[in-house]
């Protein structure tokens, strides 16, 4: 098996490049899920304009609306796009740490044959 080489610059640049996207990606799944309570309690309203009067009827009301069900689908995307991110991240990480561990096992095997 031929081992690839692994570039510790090229996966800290990868870091860098990616971390402004990873920042804004972060910052649409906090406001998606703020915003699913403004979403709620719009809907709620609604819901006690339609003639609904207890809170739980109108929670009810504001859950099943197609409103707040596309808003989840939307909050869904925000969501994996973080996670995608965040796990290219960690394996631009873990590449590091495999460079830095081969690193080390050649500077042990030079020290052996010396």
């Amino acid at each position: 098996m031929t081992e690839k080489l692994i570039d510790p610059q090229a996966a800290v640049d990868f870091m860098i490049a990616k971390s402004k996207a990873y920042a804004q990606a972060e910052a649409n799944k906090v406001y998606m899920e703020e915003y699913r309570k403004t979403i709620k309690a719009e809907q709620m309203i609604v819901a006690e304009e339609m003639g609904y009067k207890t809170a739980a009827l109108q929670e009810r009301q504001a859950y099943s609306s197609a409103k707040y069900k596309e808003h989840l689908k939307a909050l869904q995307q925000a969501v994996e796009a973080r996670e995608e991110l965040r796990w290219m991240l960690i394996a631009a990480q873990a590449r590091i740490e495999v460079w830095r561990s081969q690193e080390a096992s050649s500077r042990a095997e030079g020290k052996a044959t010396i």
